[in-house]
């Protein structure tokens, strides 16, 4: 079945990247605003209708979850695919190109397969049959894979670590945080790519102190898993698990191993 998964969430992910990618570059596309005050385009919708058919006919007896379709919020399995079809909607509105396209399969509460796509950025990173996360090199034929790198996440030097936070949400509290290592370079980078440039060793760590949503972390955080990091809940330093109530992340900490971690 993982064979299968690496096949039908890259080929989807791609699918909808370039659904994604065609209203982007038109000259306008409508934005609308959901009840929770965030944005949401024709684009998310697109790309939603087309990842979730997708999944549904190749995967039809496995719980699917997804952003854009809240009845499937309130259902409840312990594996179970999550996706958002369309993370960083406020970076795609403003034309910033660091927004993705998010498929995993969470088995027992463990993200242990996902696909990110960033189509602005031409950047395609997943985790493949036995585990192990790549990143592939462009151009992306659909039916075939390029050329796979295998990645992993870096030996941080704690003298001076490579510190990646994000580009909408940075506060006092993340920054308060971020003050008590010794940071040699920060970045900011929108939406799921933070996991993947940790999974890459582009960067050692990503603090964060506000609210997420598990479709928002799941295929980062496999792409992660994948390459040798983690992620752990920010006040106690457990493992983030998936499958809570109403698909709801407390605040987190996704890193690569070799960080002397900071208490809360």
């Amino acid at each position: 079945m993982y064979d299968k998964m690496e096949t039908v969430f890259r080929s989807l992910a791609l699918e909808a990247g370039d659904k994604i990618m065609e209203i982007y570059n038109s000259d306008d596309f409508e934005v609308k605003v959901k009840s929770d005050d965030s944005p949401v385009t024709e684009a998310d919708e697109a790309a939603d209708a087309l990842i979730s058919a997708g999944l549904r006919a190749a995967f039809p007896d496995i719980l699917l979850v997804t952003e854009e379709q809240s009845g499937t919020h309130t259902q409840k399995a312990d594996t179970f695919i999550i996706v958002d079809p369309l993370d960083g909607t406020k970076e795609f509105v403003h034309r910033r190109g660091d927004f993705t396209v998010n498929i995993a399969y969470v088995e027992n509460g463990v993200p242990t397969r996902g696909v990110v796509y960033a189509p602005a950025k031409d950047r395609l990173f997943y985790t493949r049959a036995d585990g192990q996360s790549v990143e592939e090199q462009g151009p992306f034929a659909r039916d075939t894979a390029g050329t796979l790198a295998p990645i992993s996440v870096s030996k941080p030097d704690n003298d001076g670590l490579l510190v990646v936070a994000s580009k909408s949400h940075r506060d006092q509290a993340t920054d308060d945080y971020i003050n008590k290592y010794n940071t040699k370079d920060m970045k900011s980078a929108g939406s799921s790519l933070k996991f993947c440039l940790i999974a890459t060793g582009e960067a050692d760590i990503y603090p964060r102190v506000g609210r997420t949503m598990e479709w928002d972390t799941a295929a980062g955080h496999a792409v992660l898993n994948g390459a040798g990091g983690a992620v752990i809940r920010f006040d106690d330093h457990s493992p983030l698990v998936y499958g809570k109530a109403d698909y709801a992340n407390p605040f987190f900490i996704a890193y690569a191993p070799g960080v002397d971690l900071k208490p809360a």
